[in-house]
């Protein structure tokens, strides 16, 4: 039964993360930077990144965390390791947590008036981190940070930082990242997009109201498949298997709004497509990326990861100069969620670890 109330605390979490900002929280903010010149030439007109600061930046403005998002997050995405006396702690550090490219709080397919729905240009993570960099740079005044920190597309963002710019910061803590995302991840994701684009309710992308049955299905394949683990589902329906269907069921529903189908899919363009070797200076190669990387550097990896699959950031990590790599709550098998802030355990051991290597 305590697990039963764990998983739905992850679930409650998920949820959460996509609502609309309260009146208790940090208060949202926006950067407008005009237009947002991509990797490719194309350009995203019109661009406003999305963020919100918890703390406060002292006089030396050296006091700086940035947080990055992971795919389909927003800035509340790792408020469990944000406040006094949590990892990133807000009597010290200065946070500021931003929105990615197409979350539909920075500007996205949804919320763009020059350039709606599909008529959106197709963006890269190393065009977040650009979008980032001009944010702290042009908007706030910060030039150095201690930390760059993220989840899942955070941790990817998180080590390009390192590769784009190796002097910004002391510290990246990248939690179930990825440096150049395996076919298996390639495979899921494009299953995810097939599964909305398949419904005819998606219309080429012009629909009036959110594809359902493509929502379902994209929601079963990553939300409770690849971002879950047999083990959980084990442990949540020990002896009635076939209560895990009408479980599913509810949890669909639940989500059906929380995110914006066309978003989903540019957000899967970026993540699949990710490479850090293909980063300009690196000739494609990722090993050469790797060990550009000068901050240090903490990589967490999630037991049974189905998404962003544990072998890669612990094989890619032995390229980083200065890193400690930590599987996160050893003994659990949380897989890709261990990094979702849902689990009592996963959350002290992630507070714990980061705490630590952020104070060493």
């Amino acid at each position: 039964m305590m697990f039963r109330r764990y998983l739905w605390a992850a679930f409650a979490l998920i949820t959460a993360a996509a609502q609309a900002h309260g009146p208790n929280q940090a208060p949202h903010q926006s950067f407008a930077m005009g237009d947002l010149r991509l990797e490719s030439g194309e350009v995203i007109r019109d661009f406003a990144i999305s963020y919100v600061t918890h703390g406060t930046l002292n006089a030396e403005k050296s006091n700086a965390i940035l947080m990055v998002t992971a795919i389909s997050g927003n800035h509340h995405r790792l408020d469990f390791l944000i406040g006094p006396g949590k990892a990133l702690d807000t009597n010290r550090y200065f946070i500021i947590a931003t929105d990615a490219i197409g979350n539909g709080l920075t500007t996205s397919p949804s919320n763009s008036r020059a350039q709606p729905r599909m008529q959106f240009p197709r963006y890269s993570i190393r065009d977040m981190i650009t979008s980032q960099h001009r944010l702290l740079t042009e908007h706030l005044g910060i030039n150095h940070v201690v930390a760059v920190v993220g989840p899942s597309m955070g941790g990817m963002q998180v080590l390009q930082w390192g590769v784009s710019h190796p002097a910004f910061m002391d510290n990246l803590v990248a939690m179930v990242p990825l440096a150049r995302t395996p076919a298996w991840t390639v495979a899921v994701l494009d299953a995810s997009r097939q599964a909305i684009m398949l419904d005819p309710a998606w219309n080429q992308g012009n629909y009036t109201s959110p594809p359902e049955a493509g929502i379902r299905l994209w929601r079963d394949i990553l939300s409770f498949l690849s971002a879950r683990t047999p083990e959980m589902y084990r442990d949540q329906f020990p002896t009635a298997p076939m209560d895990v269907l009408p479980w599913l069921r509810a949890q669909e529903t639940a989500l059906i709004r929380a995110f914006d189908a066309n978003d989903w899919l540019y957000q899967t363009w970026a993540y699949e497509r990710h490479d850090i070797g293909a980063t300009p200076g690196m000739d494609g190669d990722l090993i050469k990326a790797l060990r550009a990387i000068r901050a240090r550097t903490l990589v967490l990896h999630g037991t049974g990861d189905l998404l962003n699959p544990e072998y890669e950031p612990i094989e890619t990590s032995r390229y980083i100069r200065d890193v400690r790599v930590v599987r996160i709550s050893p003994g659990t098998i949380t897989g890709h969620a261990s990094a979702g802030g849902g689990f009592p355990a996963d959350v002290d051991f992630l507070n714990r670890e980061i705490s630590i290597f952020l104070n060493r």
